[in-house]
């Protein structure tokens, strides 16, 4: 597969996370950043490699051939953020770009070395699950921390949104993986939430607390 059919199967593989019916040619077009007319010519490669199926009006799928190929690039890409976080001290911001040239290395050798290397890791610096060599994935129970109860402790577990500025946020606020939090108050009028973090008391907006992963 060339780099460009690998970034259609990944784009593929996250939309049919929230679209399992198939996913719609636009919505590839808008995460990719290029025209509808681009993705119906790459759609009709990847299907004639038997990655992908695609009928008109109900969009596009993973064959069982694609899914597993989508799920070893996304093992590449996890695997490549916990290296740079763990082992070369990178924050958890600055992987995502680095990982997305690094997932394109061909080899499964050293992919499984490097699985091996960091003790066959379940979850990548931002929560997220990394399929193992065979395709499977480790499944958590979370919740947004929109979504839980008042003055129970939970701990952190995940973020929703992965973007540098996100991040930078919840930095500058001391939240991380495994952060302990306690939301003390939630206020109606305008859904903000004043929430204990390592014994500090802060105050969020939902659309923050929308994005974090908790148990």
């Amino acid at each position: 597969m060339t780099v460009s059919e690998e970034n259609y199967l990944k784009v593929i593989y996250h939309l049919s996370l929230v679209s399992p019916k198939g996913v719609n040619t636009n919505a590839i077009a808008g995460m990719l950043d290029t025209k509808a007319s681009s993705v119906t010519d790459m759609i009709k490669k990847i299907a004639e490699k038997d990655l992908v199926s695609y009928i008109k009006y109900q969009g596009v799928s993973l064959t069982e051939k694609g899914l597993y190929s989508a799920k070893m690039i996304v093992r590449k890409h996890r695997l490549w953020e916990v290296f740079l976080v763990e082992k070369l001290h990178f924050s958890w911001d600055e992987v995502h770009e680095i990982a997305e040239e690094l997932e394109h290395i061909k080899s499964e050798k050293l992919i499984n070395k490097l699985d091996e290397f960091l003790e066959f890791p379940d979850f990548d610096p931002h929560g997220d699950p990394i399929p193992n060599a065979d395709g499977e994935i480790k499944k958590v129970q979370k919740k947004l921390l929109s979504e839980v109860a008042l003055q129970i402790q939970y701990q952190c577990v995940g973020v929703k949104d992965t973007s540098v500025e996100f991040l930078q946020f919840l930095d500058k606020k001391n939240i991380a993986l495994g952060t302990f939090i306690t939301i003390l108050e939630k206020e109606a009028f305008d859904e903000t939430l004043k929430i204990e973090v390592n014994s500090k008391t802060i105050t969020i907006s939902n659309k923050i607390a929308n994005n974090l992963y908790v148990q």
